[in-house]
Formats: structure tokens, C-alpha cells, sequence
């Protein structure tokens, strides 16, 4: 029995050079010394873009090796005559000119049409950085919808996954940590409007000045076996499509070389997302696309990823705060509170933007570089309208001085004037805020 690397030897070590073999003939041979069908085709679609099998006549093939012509030998230059002299004209005979060595046999090249000629050489455009097992994150708090996931990663079955959610609330860290626990690889693909079939499959790429073609981060995760995260999946436009067949975890044609690529096991997608496909009638994410039916049946599952609750929410902020050594706990308590408050109010529609977890650990690092709690909350919200970040600013300073009780609620705190004028608003008898929750 041998394996796919010494097969080329057994070829040339057995076969007769002047035998043409069908495609069949090659598959049986290679069966009958142990290597699988499958793995029998892709080497010989393999060895037939690399020029070792040749098609000499239509169903026939030789081997590269022995089809190859024969290198013309170089002539002995003939030795040079001693000079033969003529006493009646005093001239000597020239001596013949050297014989030129002939010009080597090019490697084999496409060429289509009237294009430049194409090396059938492969490389990868996803370099072995890109695809990782991920370091864990000390500040990582498990919440949400990580335990599904972590159990879709590690079952190693194919099952497409999207996971969607507003922005900054964890998508994308939750698949991260989940591969880091389980040591798994994984790779992030960024989409956007501009993202293509070459991007993602692979292309043609000029390569100090020689064109090849390059796979794609894609291919590479179903030759690896890893972890395929494609981030922001709803930015996409129909150019996407391509990847339907990736997602019914069938081997894929590559409509470029020829060449048939299988998932290797364990691999999978997870697509993250902060819409459901359907764009976005709110007009948050203006960038978002509606997606193609067609392609979102071929997801599994889809996963919906909150933002997490204030006891949760505290612990992250917690932990990050312990990273920047920042030992200001009644900070990081006032700043969930307001931030709840902000979702509460954002979630009666009263207002249009929400502050994130992620932009509270932001906020979290400004302070441990300022050390001063409202100028690091400034310095983070600056994105928001005026309008917006002063309410956001006037709600903060009388949160801190208010009582928060056990559960983090809020003691006595009005909500800002800019809010509470909006009759969508839901306050009290004395026009402080009062939670719909």
C-alpha cells in the first residue's frame, strides 16, 4: 500500500514508457495499491494541471515525464583547426563558428485567447497568521447564546450557523472564545458591498511578475477543516451567492483551475450579523442588503444575540476594568445603571441611539488613561448628535448622583429634559423615568 506522494514514483518506476493509459486505467492502478477513488481523482486532476499526466490523443494519457521530448544534446564544439596558411595570398582559414546551445523547454502555461499566458502554479492568499486557534480572553464573561454555539463548534458537525444582534454586544467574541476554549481554527472573513467571488473562492493574482491563482480564505477553511466566521454577512451583495454550495458542506468546484475541493471534517460556518437578511427598516444599518431567501434556507440555525443583563453586563465591565488595574467599582456600577436606562428608553422608541457593551469598555480604557469618569464618557459618545450625546451626558451626571440599589436600579434619578419632554417617554407622576420592563 502506498499514499498519494509516492504514487508518481510508482508510475515512473513501473509503467512502460511507450503505454498510453485511460483516465480509467490510471484510477484502477491506483486503487489496486490502496489510495480511495476520491483520492485517486483529485490526484489526477492534481498531476494534470501540474503537466505529469499528459492527454496525447483523446481518452489517452502518458505520463509528463516520459511524454516530455528528450533534451536536444549540446554538440561538442569541433576543435579548432590549426590556421592553415597560403603563402601565395598570406590568408588563413577562419575558424568555424561555435554551435548554439539550444533554448530550454518552457514550463507549461495556460493561454486563453489573446489573454497573457496564466502558470498553472496555486498558492494561498491566507497566509498561516490568518488562520489560528485564538488566545483566550482573561476578560471574557460567558452570557447569551455562547453555550449553543460552543456545542455547534464542538459536535465538529457541518451546521451552518448566523447569528445576528445590534452591534458591540458580543457576536463576533462569542464565536472567537468559543474556538479558543475548544482549540479550535478559525479564520474571519470581513464582508462588504465591494466583497466578490475572488475575495472569497480565490483568483487570479499577479505574484512578482507571474499571474497564479490565488485561493481564497474560504477554500482554505474547508481544506483545513477550521472554523469559518464571516463577519457582517448582511453587508454583502448578491455576489455572496457564491457561496451556496459552501454551505450545503459538498465539495465545490473551483470554476477557475478545475479543481474539485472537498471539506475537510470539522469544518463549519458561522455568520455574524445586525439584521436577519431583511435590511434595515429603522435605518440603523443602512448598509445592511436584504439577502437572497435561497441562500439564508441553507443556514441551519439563526441565533439571536442580546445585549446582556445588568448583572452580566457588570461582570464584563468588571473584568476589564481589573485589566487597566482600575479599582473604581462604584464607576463601573453607575455606568451599567446608565446604560440600561438608555436601552430601556431606546427599547419604548423614545430614543434612536443605544449605547453598547462595547462602547462601555471603551469607555472603561478612556478612564484608566484619564482617570476622570465624565471626560472618558465625553470622549466615547463624541459619535452621537449633539442633541443625543448631551442628554446622554446630562443622564450620566445625575445617575452618579444618585443611590443605586441592590439590582442596580436607579434611586431618585429624573431622566434629562431632552427625554422627558418627548411624550413617547414613559415616566411617573413626578416626571421621573419609569422602566417599561
Amino acid at each position: 500500500m502506498i499514499n498519494k506522494s509516492e504514487l508518481k514514483k510508482h508510475f515512473l518506476k513501473n509503467s512502460d514508457p511507450a503505454r498510453l493509459w485511460s483516465r480509467k486505467e490510471i484510477f484502477e492502478e491506483a486503487q489496486s495499491n490502496g489510495i480511495e477513488r476520491k483520492d485517486a481523482y483529485n490526484w489526477f486532476r492534481t498531476s494534470t494541471r501540474e503537466g505529469f499526466i499528459t492527454s496525447v490523443a483523446r481518452g489517452k494519457y502518458s505520463f509528463g515525464e516520459y511524454s516530455t521530448p528528450a533534451p536536444v544534446a549540446t554538440p561538442a564544439p569541433a576543435p579548432t583547426p590549426e590556421p592553415v596558411m597560403d603563402f601565395k595570398s598570406s590568408a588563413s582559414v577562419a575558424t568555424p563558428a561555435p554551435v548554439a546551445t539550444p533554448a530550454p523547454t518552457p514550463e507549461p502555461v495556460m493561454n486563453f485567447g489573446n489573454a497573457a499566458p496564466i502558470s498553472l502554479r496555486s498558492v494561498s492568499s491566507v497566509s498561516d497568521d490568518e488562520i489560528y486557534v485564538p488566545s483566550k480572553d482573561a476578560t471574557y464573561i460567558k452570557w447569551g447564546e455562547f453555550s449553543k454555539i460552543k456545542k455547534i463548534i464542538e459536535s465538529k458537525l457541518f451546521f451552518p450557523t448566523y447569528v445576528a444582534g445590534m452591534s458591540g454586544n458580543g457576536k463576533t467574541m462569542m464565536v472567537e472564545q468559543a474556538c479558543a476554549i475548544l482549540e479550535r481554527e478559525y479564520v474571519r472573513v470581513q464582508v462588504s458591498p465591494e466583497t466578490d467571488e475572488d475575495d472569497l473562492i480565490g483568483g487570479f493574482r499577479l505574484i512578482d511578475g507571474e499571474t497564479v491563482f490565488q485561493k481564497g480564505p474560504v477554500v482554505k477553511a474547508m481544506e483545513r477543516g477550521c472554523i469559518l466566521m464571516i463577519d457582517e454577512i448582511d453587508r454583502a451583495t448578491n455576489k455572496i451567492m457564491c457561496l451556496q454550495g459552501v454551505l450545503e458542506g459538498k465539495p465545490i468546484l473551483l470554476k477557475k483551475t478545475g479543481q474539485v475541493v472537498t471539506p475537510a471534517p470539522g469544518f463549519n460556518v458561522i455568520a455574524t450579523a445586525n439584521t436577519k437578511g431583511r435590511g434595515s427598516d429603522e435605518g440603523r444599518y443602512t448598509a445592511a442588503s436584504i439577502i437572497d431567501d435561497a441562500f439564508l434556507e441553507r443556514f441551519v440555525a439563526v441565533v439571536d444575540q442580546e445585549y446582556p443583563p445588568y448583572a452580566t453586563e457588570r461582570k464584563i465591565l468588571l473584568a476589564n476594568a481589573k485589566s487597566f488595574e482600575i479599582k473604581d467599582d462604584e464607576f463601573i456600577e453607575k455606568l451599567v445603571a446608565w446604560s440600561n436606562v438608555i436601552r430601556k428608553t431606546f427599547d419604548a422608541d423614545a430614543i434612536d441611539d443605544v449605547v453598547s457593551t462595547r462602547r462601555l469598555c471603551h469607555i472603561i480604557k478612556a478612564f484608566s488613561i484619564f482617570e476622570d469618569r465624565l471626560s472618558s464618557i465625553k470622549m466615547c459618545i463624541s459619535r452621537f448628535e449633539e442633541e443625543t450625546r448631551d442628554a446622554f451626558l446630562d443622564l450620566y451626571t445625575k445617575i452618579d448622583e444618585s443611590t443605586l440599589d441592590e439590582n442596580g436600579e436607579i434611586i431618585g434619578a429624573p431622566t434629562p429634559p431632552s427625554m422627558a419632554e418627548n411624550s413617547d417617554v414613559p415616566v411617573d407622576d413626578k416626571g421621573e423615568f419609569k422602566s417599561p420592563f
